[in-house]
């Protein structure tokens, strides 16, 4: 069962690592990143930053898509992380409602980019996309660390 997606274009870091994978109660994380899973150097780097009791896992976005549409996924409390909110944005499209919710954690400054919280920065076409999905009834929120207070995304 999904339990959280978190845009974080760190992905796995020691925010996620320990703060929301404890604060969730989670036993898998799955770092959906085309990037990531075409490239063993950023997986071994990503390995590193596993906590000890997490199941983890990488794939791609379209194997993501896959995997959680199967089913194969439910026996699991993950916590899926991304490095755009394109890819969130992809996820959440292609797995027919069972992500009901969007952590915008970070996104870094780039040109084009309007600043939405300390950590947030969204291009128009990323708040297109966020909105499209609120539309859909997607709980999209910005929050960093657990201890910090859910702020809803409007734009």
């Amino acid at each position: 069962m999904i339990q959280f997606l978190r845009v974080d274009h760190r992905l796995l870091h020691g925010q996620v690592a320990v703060s929301w994978f404890n604060a969730l109660d989670v036993n898998t994380i799955l770092v959906a990143s085309d990037s990531v899973a075409a490239d063993d150097f950023r997986k071994s780097a990503i390995r590193l930053a596993k906590p000890e009791a997490a199941k983890l896992v990488m794939k791609s976005i379209e194997e993501s898509i896959k995997a959680i549409n199967s089913g194969v996924t439910d026996k699991y409390q993950m916590l899926i992380v991304v490095e755009s909110v394109d890819d969130a944005y992809k996820l959440i499209d292609g797995t027919n409602g069972k992500i009901p919710m969007l952590n915008l954690g970070g996104t870094k400054q780039r040109e084009g980019t309007t600043n939405f919280s300390k950590a947030v920065n969204l291009t128009d076409n990323e708040v297109h996309q966020l909105n499209d999905l609120k539309k859909r009834n997607i709980d999209i929120f910005i929050q960093q660390v657990p201890n910090e207070k859910k702020v809803p995304f409007e734009a």
